[in-house]
């Protein structure tokens, strides 16, 4: 009978902290969202971006969102890649941004009168720059490819300014997320 109850209360404990492990992976999802969605560190950016960028700026300022969208996600996967939570955190974050997408898509559609699939572009975009990070596996680190693979998005792959702004924006990302994750002991 003693056993008994003791595993009783082993399981009950277990369960416990499993729902605080949960709902700590939850808050955790949230609180990556909330990061990538907020806007300072692109305004800050842009506000950095040389007046002799050969860009269209509005571009630039598009396209750094959706950067710091997928550097968050693949953020979460690259720093987690040994982690029991990795899979949990990946999937809570990439529907809190699905969510997000269905809402600017449906306000795009109501300002434009075109339908667009916000959440497919961000898509799209991660599989761009997944695939050129594969092109050049002897790149020291992935900034190197993201900032030039960004200015190409933005269209003009040889304007420095929108170089730097790419790769500043996936190394800040990076390290943000990196710092979070160290800070609830995740990694």
């Amino acid at each position: 009978m003693v056993c008994a109850e003791r595993a009783i209360i082993l399981l009950t404990r277990l369960m416990e902290n499993s729902g605080k492990e949960e709902s700590g992976i939850a808050k955790a999802g949230e609180d990556l969202f909330d990061f990538a969605a907020d806007r300072e560190d692109v305004k800050t950016l842009m506000a950095g971006l040389s007046e002799e960028a050969d860009i269209k700026r509005e571009t630039v300022e598009y396209e750094l969102q959706i950067l710091k969208f997928i550097s968050t996600g693949w953020s979460i996967t690259y720093l987690l890649e040994n982690s029991p939570h990795k899979d949990n955190l990946a999937e809570l974050y990439w529907k809190a941004v699905y969510n997000y997408s269905l809402s600017i898509s449906e306000t795009t559609a109501l300002m434009i009168g075109q339908e667009i699939d916000y959440f497919q572009i961000l898509r799209a975009r991660l599989e761009m720059y997944i695939a050129a990070m594969q092109k050049k596996p002897e790149a020291p680190e992935p900034a190197v490819i993201m900032g030039p693979e960004f200015a190409r998005t933005c269209g003009n792959a040889a304007d420095v300014f929108t170089v730097m702004a790419g790769s500043r924006m996936f190394k800040s990302t990076i390290g943000s997320v990196k710092e979070y994750l160290e800070k609830i002991q995740m990694v």
